[in-house]
């Protein structure tokens, strides 16, 4: 018992054996959230951030400085030209419905080179869903190439973007829920050069979800045109209570925001919200937000790795790109244990049991546990999963490690029938 939070001592002690294994892992985490923070600290002194810009904007926001003020700072840690940060993204899916609806018109080609993109993508794209509103039901013309044994495929990507001009060239930074490795930053650098070599004028977008500080660059950095992600996960740091964002060329960054707002308005639209302090604040908490999340997982890993469920990913002693951490449990019963077991573990709604259900935008029934001060912030410890074989427990999150640590040992005392 810790302080009248109940843990077995059997979990207790798998804990303590699990926190010696990852010290030093820890001590690599610790020593990236520095490299990341020195970035987000020179972008706020170099753009001269001041109170100023945290002041509300109502109306058509024509005159919102510091909502231009938090452009530059993204800009600028990121080794980019521009960025497009806004409460008006309502999530990843719709920043990258925005993006792709930016830059494709009818009879472009979008080639996702990392497969087939998760769920909520391929109804964006027109693959599953049959929306009259998909990409493919406006003409956009969609191939994909499969991963080879988990890692680009660079041979077919020369061959195909050789062949004929690919407008956009999507790759998906974290696995979604495929039962592939997420992509390092190097592995990305490979691809991205791979496609410049041959068809320069391909602009590569990069879903950049769950993947942001957990390396010392970012996606920009190796030459991609464009990447897009939530202030509902890494960088919103659990301050952000909405939010996602774009960053790229300038060029790039135009034609989303015009896809955004309106033709010939692009940026200049968009009131804040009263926003601008949670997203100043959530970015500059980022580094550390993620490296406790990253820490949560790593320890995460070796529990259940000591509980015998070894099909986990990554083990957690490899190169970490993302915040997910996956087990595969092999019982629908366990699964959903687990992530009780998560729920129970939160400071929100402890006291609900999730049940598996139909989830927009999914295929399959999903089970969700997320105890979340922001509703679906999955940088705060959450889990869920597609109730079909093997049963696989994706979780992601965990503002602080302190608070990482005592969801996941209370979930492996649902799921082992110690609590």
């Amino acid at each position: 018992m810790y302080y009248g939070y109940k843990i077995s001592d059997e979990t207790a002690a798998l804990a303590r054996r699990a926190e010696a294994d990852c010290k030093e892992i820890f001590a690599k985490i610790d020593e990236n959230a520095l490299i990341c923070s020195a970035k987000v600290l020179t972008a706020f002194q170099e753009c001269n951030v001041s109170t100023a810009d945290f002041i509300e904007v109502t109306g058509y926001g024509f005159t919102d400085s510091g909502r231009d003020k938090l452009e530059q700072v993204y800009a600028h840690v990121f080794g980019a030209e521009d960025a497009l940060v806004r409460p008006q993204l309502m999530s990843g899916t719709h920043a990258l419905w925005v993006t792709l609806g930016g830059l494709l018109k009818p009879s472009d080609t979008l080639v996702y080179i990392t497969g087939t993109p998760y769920d909520t993508l391929q109804t964006v794209i027109g693959i599953t869903g049959g929306s009259r509103n998909s990409l493919m039901s406006y003409g956009v013309k969609y191939e994909e190439i499969d991963l080879l044994s988990g890692k680009f495929d660079i041979e077919a990507i020369k061959e195909r973007f050789s062949k004929s001009f690919v407008k956009v060239a999507a790759i998906q930074r974290s696995r979604g829920y495929a039962q592939r490795k997420s992509l390092t930053i190097d592995e990305i650098a490979e691809a991205i050069e791979a496609i410049k070599e041959v068809s320069p004028d391909t602009v590569v977008m990069v879903d950049n979800c769950y993947g942001e500080f957990t390396e010392d660059r970012e996606p920009s950095e190796v030459g991609a045109d464009v990447f897009v992600g939530s202030m509902m996960k890494n960088l919103g740091a659990g301050f952000a209570v909405s939010g996602a964002y774009c960053v790229g060329k300038k060029a790039v960054i135009e034609d989303i925001a015009e896809r955004l707002t309106a033709p010939c308005i692009g940026k200049e639209l968009g009131a804040n919200f009263n926003q601008l302090a949670s997203f100043f604040k959530g970015f500059f908490m980022a580094p550390s937000c993620v490296a406790s999340t990253l820490k949560s997982m790593v320890f995460a890993a070796r529990m259940l790795e000591l509980a015998g469920f070894e099909e986990v990913s990554p083990r957690y002693d490899e190169k970490r790109t993302d915040i997910v951490q996956t087990v595969n449990l092999h019982s629908a019963d366990r699964l959903i244990k687990f992530c009780v077991g998560i729920q129970k573990g939160s400071p929100v709604e402890a006291y609900c049991t999730p049940e598996p259900g139909d989830m927009p935008g999914y295929e399959h029934p999903e089970i969700m546990a997320a105890g979340t001060f922001i509703t679906g912030a999955t940088n705060e410890l959450s889990c869920d999963g597609p109730i079909l074989p093997p049963y696989t427990a994706y979780m992601q999150g965990g503002l602080t490690y302190e608070y990482g640590k005592l969801g996941v040992m209370k979930a492996i005392d649902m799921m082992l029938d110690r609590s």
